[in-house]
């Protein structure tokens, strides 16, 4: 069965249960058609790079998903009908990442190389 990676943007304005509770009717419509979900993460409310639809924010949601075409398909019409939904992206890949994904990885300043040394005096 082929794999998929798909994300989806949802509305600003909708609660973080709200879109939960999107994404569990979107991997049950993939059930229904044969299809599952291998994971799921919700990377949060993050800024757009443009306005779209008069929103400068979106909640941003990772579906890793083992299913046929169809399926994939009608999930998609789903999306383009539902009004919460801003943007989506589909794209097939030949193996999901087990790890998590690289948004849910938290970086900070010291894990950078450099990060423990000082940075020198200040030149005017």
């Amino acid at each position: 069965m082929p794999l998929y990676e798909h994300i989806f943007l949802s509305r600003q304005d909708v609660s973080a249960q709200q879109v939960e509770d999107l994404t569990k009717t979107y991997t049950d419509l993939l059930a229904e058609n044969g299809g599952k979900v291998a994971k799921s993460e919700y990377w949060g409310v993050k800024s757009l790079s443009y306005r779209i639809n008069k929103n400068r924010k979106a909640h941003y949601t990772l579906l890793n998903i083992e299913a046929p075409a169809n399926a994939v398909a009608e999930m998609e019409r789903q999306m383009r009908i539902n009004e919460d939904v801003l943007r989506f992206m589909t794209i097939r890949v030949d193996e999901h990442e087990e790890a998590p994904s690289v948004m849910m990885q938290k970086r900070d300043r010291d894990d950078r190389p450099g990060g423990d040394r000082p940075r020198g005096p200040r030149r005017f």
